[in-house]
């Protein structure tokens, strides 16, 4: 069963949308939003798969929400408006959806979202972890890696790019978050939306930038600054 929300601030069009859900086997409503300012909060407490997005609307467009979201679920924007598409795939939508909404364009591209989350959730299930490595799959083959070679962890769309500290780059179909759960928490913080470091690995810090060479960085997002400091502070003399 895959879980979502529904948000858009034209009520005709909510109860639309919330009725092509109901109408869908595999799709679980979980809430339904006129305004876009409730979602984050209710997201960080009741995780779901799936997000119908609306991008216009008065107070927070969709595309502004989705820029805010820390772990977003994956995003079908609905909008009456076609110059929007672009930039809506900037945010990594699933799909979008151009109204007047026809069930048959509303089911295909739940499919499809459907197709990508089923996809991610049979590779987490794949992840073995033992105590100081992974399992982890990677295209046909399954790759062990131990977590004292991870420098960091980026998301890159619908994949994650583990970096090692050899040069090697291993990428698989997983969400940042997915992934999240199974490091250990005393040697990774994330310290970006699209971005997990191995504190291990840590030796040069300037201006809220972690640095691996003069060409290879990670910024600390605003988010992320305060729980960074501390370790920070924690762990190397002022």
């Amino acid at each position: 069963m895959i879980t979502c929300i529904a948000v858009d601030d034209e009520p005709l069009a909510l109860r639309q949308i919330v009725s092509y859900i109901a109408q869908t086997p595999f799709l679980e409503l979980k809430g339904k939003f006129t305004n876009a300012l409730g979602v984050s909060n209710f997201i960080k407490e009741n995780p779901v798969d799936l997000l119908f997005l609306d991008i216009h609307m008065s107070d927070l467009n969709g595309l502004e929400l989705a820029k805010t979201l820390e772990h977003p679920p994956k995003i079908i924007f609905t909008t009456a408006y076609s110059e929007y598409a672009i930039d809506g795939y900037k945010v990594n939508a699933i799909d979008y959806l151009l109204k007047p909404i026809e069930y048959v364009d509303f089911l295909l591209a739940s499919n499809k979202a459907a197709d990508t989350i089923t996809k991610a959730q049979q590779f987490l299930s794949e992840v073995k972890k033992k105590d100081d490595f992974l399992f982890i799959k990677s295209g046909q083959k399954h790759i062990r890696i131990h977590f004292k070679d991870i420098k960091y962890i980026e998301a890159q769309k619908e994949y994650v790019a583990l970096k090692l500290i050899h040069g090697e780059t291993v990428k698989t179909l997983l969400r940042l978050k997915n992934i999240e759960e199974v490091l250990p928490k005393e040697h990774f913080m994330r310290i970006h939306r699209s971005f997990i470091v191995n504190l291990n690995h840590i030796v040069t810090v300037e201006r809220n930038r972690i640095i691996y060479s003069p060409k290879e960085f990670i910024v600390v997002s605003d988010t992320y600054q305060e729980k960074f400091k501390t370790f920070l502070n924690t762990n190397f003399f002022n």
